[in-house]
């Protein structure tokens, strides 16, 4: 299938690894111009090579900052003035008991995972509206809607992302600009690997991975962790033309944990 992706230009924030890596590789073979985002010039050197590897005629670029800072973002909007697609895919998380999360990380929680994709938005939509097509993506979670007691805080922003991403669009009504959350469920990343570290008591991660999904995620229809580039696969497909009437809607690559069929 043709997504008519090709020469469309992609921001994708967050993507040196994980999800965000997998999606810039997937958005680079249908043919987008893709611009990969992190912190560190050499994390950034690491991703460009892997997507030059898998595909040698990739047209792809980088832009080193912290997009949960408005001053990186106001640098990057003088670097690249226009987008057709933005995918908000930033964010952090880490395991944490609710008593022990100071008002710091809240905020800071918040900063990263919802401050970032507004700021973005913000910046790269009035051009969206003024050629009549883009496409927004927030990476939200399975965790907006069934908040983890073991990271309330990281639940919260997700939520946020939700109400954000179906506001946006909103605004984006009668016009061909489209916002979507997509809602991984548990997925194998890197970050994952200090997460089971963190909670596996030294289980192996397939032992943990067993445990996990009998006692933490039972309602998981998939049975394991996902992989980075399925979640990929349906990110790619609502960065698409194809994908027009696909508008305000939170899409779950959930591997069935969300017990629910709205």
């Amino acid at each position: 299938m043709d997504l008519q992706l090709n020469g469309k230009k992609a921001l994708i924030s967050g993507s040196t690894k994980g999800i965000g890596l997998a999606i810039a590789i997937a958005l680079a073979r249908e043919g987008a111009h893709v611009v990969i985002n992190g912190r560190s010039d050499v994390s950034l050197a690491v991703a460009l090579e892997q997507i030059r590897n898998a595909l040698p005629d990739a047209a792809v670029e980088s832009f080193t900052g912290d997009l949960s800072q408005a001053g990186d973002v106001d640098r990057l909007r003088r670097q690249l003035p226009s987008l057709d697609i933005l995918v908000n895919n930033l964010g952090i998380y880490e395991p944490k008991p609710f008593e022990e999360i100071s008002d710091e990380e809240w905020l800071r929680f918040f900063e990263v995972n919802v401050l970032s994709g507004v700021r973005l938005a913000r910046a790269y939509l009035p051009g969206m509206k003024e050629q009549n097509w883009g496409r927004i993506i927030f990476i939200s979670s399975e965790s907006g809607i069934q908040i983890p007691a073991e990271m309330i805080h990281y639940g919260m922003t997700k939520t946020a992302q939700l109400a954000v991403s179906r506001g946006i669009a909103e605004t984006c009504a009668g016009t061909k600009v489209t916002v979507n959350a997509i809602l991984p469920g548990p997925t194998h990343t890197e970050g994952v690997d200090g997460f089971v570290a963190k909670l596996s008591g030294g289980k192996s991660f397939a032992d943990f991975e067993k445990e996990f999904f009998q006692m933490v995620r039972p309602a998981s229809l998939l049975k394991r962790f996902a992989t980075p580039e399925e979640v990929a696969n349906l990110a790619v497909y609502v960065c698409s033309p194809l994908s027009s009437a696909t508008n305000g809607a939170a899409l779950r690559v959930d591997g069935g944990v969300v017990r629910s069929c709205f």
